[in-house]
């Protein structure tokens, strides 16, 4: 006795199930990757573009109630915006905060800006700068 196929004989019927299953995967596969390099260079770019903000604490001197801060802002000409200054305790306790504006024309700003504290701070950090 022989024993009878139930396969279909090769290539005769065109593709199986598991092939179009497989090839619609793969397409899916391809457009869901593009789209999500899509959107990772869509949020880098604008995270790279519209930082037009550098900015950084070049001395600070500290008192009783104050703490005197030498702040320098690189920007693009005309853009105004703010920079967020803290000062912290030796404890680490937060005893100042303020944020301060710039703008003009200049590229480069240099300012000495004095920050009222609650205490003595042993500290200042600046925290983040952003365009208006």
């Amino acid at each position: 006795m022989s024993t009878v196929s139930t396969r279909l004989p090769e290539g005769r019927y065109g593709r199986s199930s598991d092939e179009r299953a497989d090839r619609t995967l793969r397409t899916l596969g391809t457009v869901l990757g593009v789209l999500f390099l899509a959107v990772i260079g869509f949020f880098a770019y604008h995270y790279i573009a519209q930082n037009k903000i550098s900015a950084e604490v070049i001395s600070f001197e500290l008192s009783d109630d104050a703490v005197r801060v030498t702040l320098a802002v690189e920007k693009d000409a005309g853009t105004s915006g703010y920079c967020t200054i803290r000062s912290q305790a030796a404890d680490g306790a937060e005893v100042g905060r303020a944020d301060y504006r710039f703008g003009g024309d200049a590229t480069r700003v240099t300012e000495v800006v004095t920050l009222r504290t609650t205490a003595p701070g042993s500290t200042a950090e600046l925290l983040g700068c952003h365009a208006d």
